[in-house]
């Protein structure tokens, strides 16, 4: 009788236990502080238009983010990638930020904005395709830390250099790439 009520016991303790070991150590980072992150790297945008594709979790409740770089992700939002200062204190993390009604992310001042380029998509029209809409690639993604090969699908074409937009093989995840080679394409986490 005595095994019987101890097994529940135990199961209600480590519930109980679990949660409380996941909270400490990992705060939710805020969309106010990516905000202020952008505003010290030259952008001036509002919280609303910063959208947080994933929850992200810092070691400290006021990690000093940095803005690592900014992509035209499509022709209303920018991919923004951000990092921590302190690499211990959270891993890399990109957000969504819609752009304003006349296609761009204001900068605070002209001296800030020029340390952080927007690369804009370019065309060329003269040039045949190095890579064609609907061929198979694979995409290298890379961060300091971080090194993924995924096969994916070009959803346009593409001569090297251009950044163009593919998708994942069952088409639920898509990525804008460089070009690389006729079967290589490159991007960044």
């Amino acid at each position: 009788m005595a095994k019987r009520t101890l097994i529940p016991a135990l199961m209600i303790v480590s519930a109980t236990a679990i949660p409380v070991a996941a909270a400490t150590g990992s705060d939710v980072i805020t969309t106010e502080q990516v905000v202020a992150a952008m505003s010290q790297a030259g952008m001036q945008v509002s919280p609303q238009q910063v959208t947080l594709l994933s929850e992200v979790v810092a070691s400290t409740d006021a990690p000093a983010l940095k803005v690592e770089s900014m992509k035209r992700w499509d022709d209303h939002r920018m991919m923004v990638r951000l990092d921590c200062a302190s690499p211990d204190q959270c891993l890399p993390f990109v957000v969504a930020v819609r752009l304003a009604q006349d296609n761009e992310v204001r900068p605070v001042s002209a001296e800030t904005s020029r340390a952080l380029p927007v690369a804009a998509p370019t065309k060329s029209a003269s040039t045949p395709p190095t890579i064609r809409a609907g061929a198979a690639a694979v995409l290298l993604l890379d961060s300091g830390r971080v090194h993924i090969r995924l096969s994916v699908i070009c959803l346009e074409n593409g001569v090297t250099g251009q950044t163009i937009r593919v998708a994942s093989k069952d088409r639920r995840q898509f990525y804008t790439a460089e070009v690389v080679s006729e079967s290589e394409l490159r991007g960044s986490l």
